[in-house]
């Protein structure tokens, strides 16, 4: 495989990808799957995740912000899409125009659709939410007749279709949390009532990826999977990717920058919380911070050097961080492997997460614009338009969508 040189990169896997999402689908057979590729499909690349996600069948696309959204129908996705984190003055009319659909909780947005809509001249598709017990986003039990009223109203005028009924667990990472049941009986009730004011939604909507995954009575009409699209466990609780099906879909690796001999007692990076015991080689390796590695990584991080696993010495810095090596050597340019799938013996995102006390979630989703993603595991007679991912035989795909 001829490799284009640079200092780091994620190698992102999309043929992992497409096989996580038929492994999920395989667990919600009756219900429709919608891939969540928000904030940059969890540090992924957003379109050809998305893409490669539509390829194993997944029937809707969702992010968080309108702006998400309107990326993807600009690089050509033209299915079921949702978004979700609204605040006034939102660009409501492109989401209209681009039919994407739009989550409503509160009157005031019911308002500013309607303004939106005689502008846009079609009507809104509005997936409604209900507040269950996560205490964020969501529309108060108490306050739910009124914007089921609402928006029973605006759908009679032609201003809106209601397209879904939906909540979010706080809890269910946490299989037997009492919250669970509680949060699933109000969006029963939820539900039954919109249904009785003549509400007929298309999708309704609670699971997440620990609830699919754990929970076959929350699947509904619906299962909205997010991390474990990309291979990454929602908790130790649940289970490894590996007994859960699913493949790790980002390998983060850096090309070592300086491999040096120095002497024992000798202070490493900033602060010199590290001193070396005797005398040792130092290999530096030029990610940091910046790039989405966390400080908290300080004396703890696992990187695979050279076959084996080897710990962060002193801080991590904004670009960079040294591993002492000990008794072995290195060659610059050699390959440090921070996080992947665990195949050749390398840490995992979990691992990450359990030495800097943050969840796999956060240790993906960071990894910043300054790491390139080369995606490989492209499907032969992909679509290559808007936004396609390159195969790393070819070019590295630095422009993030």
């Amino acid at each position: 495989m001829n490799e284009t040189p640079m200092r780091a990169r994620a190698l992102v896997d999309l043929a992992a990808l497409r096989a996580n999402v038929r492994a999920l689908r395989a667990r919600a057979p009756q219900a429709q799957l919608m891939a969540v590729v928000k904030a940059d499909a969890y540090g992924h690349g957003a379109v050809p995740c998305a893409r490669a996600a539509r390829q194993a069948g997944a029937t809707w696309i969702g992010t968080a912000t309108p702006q998400e959204a309107l990326a993807l129908r600009a690089a050509g996705d033209e299915g079921r899409l949702m978004c979700w984190l609204w605040t006034p003055g939102g660009p409501w009319r492109e989401a209209i125009e681009a039919g994407i659909d739009v989550s409503v909780s509160g009157v005031w947005a019911v308002a500013e659709i309607r303004e939106a809509v005689r502008a846009a001249g079609r009507p809104a598709r509005v997936q409604l939410k209900i507040d269950t017990g996560l205490g964020r986003n969501g529309c108060q039990p108490d306050d739910w007749p009124e914007l089921i009223a609402a928006a029973r109203a605006a759908e009679d005028e032609g201003v809106l279709r209601v397209t879904g009924v939906w909540s979010h667990f706080a809890c269910a990472d946490e299989p037997g949390h009492p919250s669970i049941q509680a949060q699933l009986r109000v969006f029963r009730d939820a539900v039954g009532y919109a249904e009785r004011q003549g509400v007929r939604p298309e999708v309704r909507h609670i699971a997440n990826s620990p609830a699919m995954l754990t929970l076959p009575e929350t699947h509904f009409d619906l299962v909205r999977t997010g991390v474990a699209v990309y291979g990454v466990s929602p908790s130790p609780e649940i289970g490894t990717p590996q007994e859960l099906g699913l493949r790790p879909v980002m390998t983060l690796s850096a090309s070592l920058a300086s491999v040096k001999r120095v002497p024992g007692g000798h202070g490493v990076s900033y602060g010199h919380h590290y001193i070396t015991p005797g005398a040792t080689t130092l290999a530096l390796v030029p990610v940091g911070y910046a790039d989405g590695i966390p400080r908290a990584g300080s004396g703890t991080g696992p990187v695979l050097i050279g076959g084996k696993w080897r710990t962060v010495a002193g801080r991590v810095a904004m670009d960079q961080f040294v591993v002492d090596l000990g008794g072995d050597t290195a060659r610059v340019g050699d390959e440090a492997v921070l996080f992947g799938p665990g195949d050749r013996g390398e840490p995992t995102a979990e691992d990450w997460a359990r030495a800097t006390g943050t969840i796999a979630y956060e240790v993906v989703t960071r990894i910043s614009n300054r790491v390139p993603r080369v995606y490989v595991g492209e499907e032969p007679g992909a679509d290559a338009g808007p936004g396609a991912g390159t195969n790393v035989n070819e070019s590295v795909n630095q422009q993030r969508s």
